[in-house]
């Protein structure tokens, strides 16, 4: 008889686990809106006002490979005649004044690489609505590029590329090379080091060089005063959220990487050839293509 109870009081023991296991199973993750970036250098290259764009006379450009990327800014837009900050916004990064005026926080930054997420969030949190166009405000870029030094030679490096309206930088890393800036820094900014040698250098592109490709800049305009880095693509068919979805949204920012870093030859060679003056006067990302799967 006492054996009988204390299997029966094990048992009794066992039965709230063993339904709090069950309760757990049963639960269903709430629906996500998740983004993440493409980089295509066969996509089309546009222009500031979306239009298809051949590299300037007397400049050259070439196709880099990208490392990573980040975005200060990104906006859902019912349509061509939603202003910026009217549509529905899914993310805007830290900012702070510790360089003086307001700044993208570069330390508070998320940095991704092709593929992976950038933005999760509850589907609920995204107001229902039909969305024709999506608006990323691209903040730094980080990629490989070819350079033909004094000597004649090509070598391989890293640019780090800051295109956001104004960037507060501690310090930040390429390759084995830190940059401590400990300062603002305004759209343009670059930083660049070897691959594998003891070389580095950084400079400053002329302000409202980067190009941003607005496809409706007659209904929606980008203020270019304020130097944002707010590139617009359209879907191909709406993005229609009604509020019941039961599974995640995946929406892919396709960017033309098509010949984006652009410079100024002393030497008509098509090289880029920082050692003989030639100047960065374009690292503007070429056009966005969004797509989504629900």
């Amino acid at each position: 008889m006492k054996k009988i109870y204390v299997i029966l009081l094990l048992v009794a023991a066992a039965i709230p686990f063993v339904s709090c296991s069950k309760d757990a199973d049963d639960l269903v993750e709430e629906p996500m809106l998740i983004i993440k970036f493409k980089f295509d250098p066969t996509q089309a290259r546009l222009n500031n006002l979306g239009q298809p764009s051949t590299v300037a006379a007397g400049n050259a450009a070439q196709s880099p490979i990208f490392n990573l990327i980040s975005s200060h800014y990104v906006e859902l837009a019912p349509n061509a005649n939603t202003q910026l900050g009217n549509g529905t916004i899914l993310y805007h990064a830290p900012e702070t004044t510790l360089g003086g005026s307001n700044a993208i926080d570069f330390s508070k930054s998320k940095i991704v690489s092709e593929g992976e997420t950038f933005l999760r969030i509850p589907l609920s949190q995204v107001a229902a609505g039909s969305y024709e166009w999506m608006r990323v405000s691209l903040s730094y870029q980080n990629y490989q590029i070819s350079v033909r030094a004094a000597n004649g030679n090509d070598y391989d490096g890293t640019l780090a590329s800051f295109v956001g309206f104004n960037t507060y930088i501690t310090s930040f890393d390429i390759e084995n090379t830190t940059f401590p800036v400990n300062a603002n820094r305004a759209q343009g900014y670059w930083a660049f080091a070897l691959n594998d040698h003891p070389y580095s250098t950084s400079g400053q592109a002329l302000p409202g060089a980067t190009t941003v490709p607005n496809p409706i800049e007659a209904t929606s305009p980008i203020p270019r005063n304020l130097n944002t880095c707010v590139v617009t693509g359209r879907f191909a068919s709406n993005l229609v959220i009604d509020g019941t979805e039961t599974n995640d949204v995946v929406i892919t920012l396709s960017l033309s990487s098509n010949n984006s870093f652009e410079w100024h030859e002393v030497n008509a060679d098509g090289k880029y050839e920082p050692a003989a003056g030639e100047e960065v006067v374009d690292m503007g990302l070429r056009g966005l293509i969004p797509t989504y799967v629900k």
